[in-house]
């Protein structure tokens, strides 16, 4: 277990209801322009609905505000973001009381930036919580690795982030397994074991992704131990080539070493130190030596195992004669050589446990993990873009099973979400459902509707093969509603300055859900992306009490 510094304070459950009721209040008025359908904007007058304003009006505030935001130095954000909070306790007009149409764009773009995750003051910035994690422990060497081939950037990105962390957490506890469900192509999973040395459960609900993630895991550990190869050259070359220039100068000095013995007699020959025989081998060689050895060896064990062959021992890099001869060190080449493969055999048994293992399953909040992994222990569970309910039941799953000591959930796929409290005319036997989870939006009965979820996500509805419509019609409406374009555009603009909104309501509602576990010692949501990379950037992560 790593010695490790406090964890960053987080906001507790009732400032987090706090900031969800201030949310609610906001949403309230405004989820009407979200769950809008963009298909009947025109033929159900939408925009004479909802909002009470030209387009050209809604569409100039909105460009402003954008221009004055990105404006904004990055040191004076925090006090205008002050400023939003103090002025967010009186919420201006916003919506018409009597009609609930929009009548002021400015206060609904100040709203939506305040109520968005990076503005609500309930993150907790990821270094910070990487250098708690770790404590006084030293980066890893060689963690900003360049793009996998087999990933592309953005994927790259995301997977060296997620890992990074998921290995300090491991680390942390002291736990060596990892299960990472939805795991897809295999990506994090292949990372995590290669990388960090960790012993990686990969679950999927597909067999086509199970098998293909078999494949590229192959391929993977195949150019990683190119990989490192090459990175451990030049250390390799500069000891071995120190190496054989010393060893020619030994060669040398022990030429005129022997003559000097076989003058002396053979009590003063008892007599005589070994330093005497032996080559000077105590300075700045040894020094160099020493500093490339620690260099490579303060690599994590696992990672080493990974190129097992290309090893070497401290013995096999000096010359010769640089070691006092032993009867341990005096085995002929041959057995030396069989000595050397049984070493190679042992240290590949002791790599067996970093393995990355694909599964097939589909998870539900109310999978039974013994069924699927015989060989469960503590460890940390893990979902990177998990798609709809899975990442919910991921926090379920987390807090029902002992064994797992920790959680990191980045979720997507929003609109995916099962809503409790959608179509509640319909019946339905589901006990679990994506959203809600916490009490507070349970006893709201909170519902936010497919097309909400959907602009959360920022997902395009897509058209049904065979509903195409007929040329003709199609540029008699386009020629119809041509001179309204730019309501469309306006109310576009509207949904997308809202959409982080419904983000946060739904992040905060699985953070709300960790802080009412009793057994959950740690829980926040962290920043993990680069939003211009990874735009679902947010991850979910509890830790439970360490025993």
């Amino acid at each position: 277990m790593a010695a490790s510094c406090p964890l960053p304070v987080t906001p507790d459950l009732p400032t987090l209801r706090a900031k969800l009721q201030g949310l609610l209040q906001f949403l309230r008025d405004a989820l009407s322009i979200s769950n809008a359908h963009t298909v009947d904007f025109y033929t159900e007058s939408v925009w004479e609905e909802l909002v009470n304003l030209p387009p050209e009006t809604v569409l100039a505030a909105l460009r402003k505000s954008a221009s004055e935001t990105e404006a904004l130095p990055s040191e004076t954000r925090p006090l205008v973001e002050a400023e939003w909070e103090a002025g967010m306790t009186d919420f201006p007009k916003i919506f018409c009381e009597t009609s609930q149409k929009l009548v002021s764009v400015e206060a609904f773009a100040l709203a939506a930036k305040y109520y968005s995750v990076q503005n609500l003051g309930i993150c907790t910035p990821f270094e910070q919580l990487l250098v708690a994690l770790r404590g006084n422990q030293n980066q890893r060497i060689g963690e900003n690795q360049k793009a996998v081939e087999f990933m592309n950037m953005k994927k790259s990105h995301e997977v060296q982030a997620m890992s990074e962390l998921i290995s300090s957490i491991a680390d942390y506890y002291g736990i060596k397994q990892v299960i990472d469900l939805g795991s897809g192509k295999g990506y994090l999973s292949s990372f995590l074991s290669l990388k960090y040395g960790l012993k990686v459960y990969g679950i999927d609900s597909s067999n086509t992704n199970t098998h293909g993630a078999e494949e590229r895991n192959r391929k993977l550990k195949k150019h990683w131990k190119l990989c490192h190869a090459q990175s451990r050259l030049d250390v390799n070359g500069l000891a071995l080539k120190m190496a054989k220039e010393r060893k020619v100068q030994n060669k040398v000095k022990n030429k005129a070493d022997t003559e000097e013995v076989f003058n002396n007699s053979p009590t003063n020959q008892e007599k005589m130190p070994t330093s005497a025989i032996l080559p000077d081998f105590s300075g700045s060689v040894i020094s160099n030596i020493r500093n490339q050895m620690e260099t490579l060896h303060s690599q994590p064990h696992q990672e080493e195992n990974l190129c097992f062959e290309n090893s070497f021992s401290l013995i096999n890099l000096l010359p010769i004669n640089a070691v006092e001869p032993t009867s341990s060190q005096q085995i002929p080449n041959r057995e030396t050589s069989e000595a050397n493969k049984e070493r190679r055999k042992m240290t590949s048994k002791s790599s067996e446990s970093n393995i990355y293992s694909p599964l097939t399953s589909f998870i539900t909040a109310d999978s039974e993990l013994h069924d699927i992994i015989k060989d469960l222990e503590d460890c940390l569970m893990v979902g990177l873009h998990t798609c709809g309910d899975l990442a919910p039941n991921t926090l379920r799953i987390f807090t029902s099973n002992s064994e797992i000591k920790g959680v990191c959930s980045v979720g997507c796929c929003y609109h995916l979400l099962s809503e409790e409290f959608e179509n509640q005319h319909k019946e339905r036997t589901q006990e679990k459902w994506g959203f809600p989870m916490c009490h507070y939006l349970k006893e709201e009965r909170w519902c936010c509707g497919r097309n909400a979820r959907m602009s959360a996500c920022l997902a395009l509805e897509r058209v049904a093969a065979g509903q195409g419509l007929p040329e003709k019609i199609i540029m008699n409406y386009y020629e119809k509603y041509k001179p309204r374009m730019n309501e469309l555009e306006a109310f576009n603009m509207l949904k997308v300055v809202l959409a982080p909104c419904i983000e946060t309501l739904i992040l905060l509602d699985r953070l709300c859900y960790l802080k009412e576990q009793e057994d959950i010692a740690w829980s926040a949501l962290v920043k993990l992306f680069d939003p211009v990379k990874s735009p679902r950037c947010y991850a979910v992560i509890a830790l439970k009490k360490q025993q």
